[in-house]
């Protein structure tokens, strides 16, 4: 089976690392632009770009889908099956009508619940039981396509969105290389998602990052879980805006104002919340490196 893949980070590099384990035959792959990264902002590529250069596979970072120019570089690559997997693009008629077998994309979720950008992170914030991988024929609509397998798994207590990640792209990746199997033996039975279930997964942004310590404690712990690895949860605490990584609800109940300290030692920085309160483990302070809590507080006491 010939494959033209579409894809950009880690999560992404793990599916095509499986489609040429696999066996099946990559034969080009589109990926974002290369992007500065780190303090010095250098100029870094992809990992699918990198994967897909050291297997000596032609690399595109087209700029425009909707010019022509996309749909000729795929055309002429003569696929039976694209195979999209967090390519960051919304993809034209155009080019959904050239392989023969369609456009198979890999979505972090159990659609049709959390279409979009940031499946993942969301079904963390929302403090969700359960998600997984959904396999689909890609439409017109973003993530509307119709479902041809699903991979579920319980999201894990104290389980950060970076963490699940992990976990979820070798899933992704067994679901890939399945579903084109069955598609080249032509057993596939797709489904047609439920309009009445549909919910969206927008992208994060830094002005979601801080915490709201009006609402009950386990949303603000799994808030903080989903903001990880970026943009990571903020907090102001007595008079120190802090990047917060860890948390847990200790179950007690308080009077006090959310947002209130209640205690800070060995255990952390105890903070109100709506229903009770909840202690910080994990912090980063201004300037400083991520530690735990009890251990920034060794050097930095906190007047309460």
């Amino acid at each position: 089976m010939r494959v033209f893949f579409m894809g950009t980070p880690d999560f992404a590099e793990v599916s095509l690392k499986a489609l040429l384990d696999g066996g099946f035959e990559v034969t080009g792959v589109f990926t974002q632009p290369d992007k500065p990264v780190g303090r010095k902002q250098v100029l870094t590529p992809p990992p699918v770009k990198v994967l897909a250069l050291a297997h000596d596979i032609p690399v595109y970072q087209p700029l425009k889908l909707r010019d022509g120019t996309a749909a000729g570089i795929i055309r002429d690559a003569a696929p039976d099956v694209l195979a999209v997997v967090a390519y960051g693009r919304i993809l034209p008629a155009e080019i959904l009508a050239i392989p023969p077998m369609g456009c198979v994309n890999i979505h972090g979720s159990l659609l049709p619940r959390y279409r979009g950008a940031a499946p993942i992170q969301w079904a963390v914030i929302n403090g969700d039981a359960e998600t997984g991988i959904t396999a689909q024929f890609m439409a017109e609509a973003m993530d509307a396509g119709d479902i041809i397998g699903v991979r579920k798994t319980p999201i894990l207590p104290g389980e950060t969105a970076g963490e699940l990640f992990d976990r979820l792209a070798p899933m992704g990746a067994e679901l890939l290389c399945e579903t084109l199997r069955k598609l080249e033996a032509g057993d596939v039975r797709p489904v047609p998602q439920d309009p009445g279930e549909v919910t969206y997964a927008p992208p994060l942004t830094k002005e979601l990052a801080e915490i709201n310590f009006n609402r009950p404690g386990r949303l603000v712990v799994s808030h903080i879980l989903g903001m990880d690895p970026w943009p990571v949860a903020s907090a102001a605490i007595a008079g120190t805006h802090f990047r917060i990584y860890r948390a847990y609800c200790t179950g007690k109940r308080t009077a006090a104002v959310p947002g209130t300290v209640l205690s800070a030692g060995k255990e952390g920085i105890e903070v109100a919340v709506s229903d009770g309160s909840v202690t910080i483990t994990e912090l980063q302070a201004p300037g400083g490196r991520r530690m735990a809590a009890a251990d920034y507080l060794r050097g930095h006491p906190l007047c309460l």
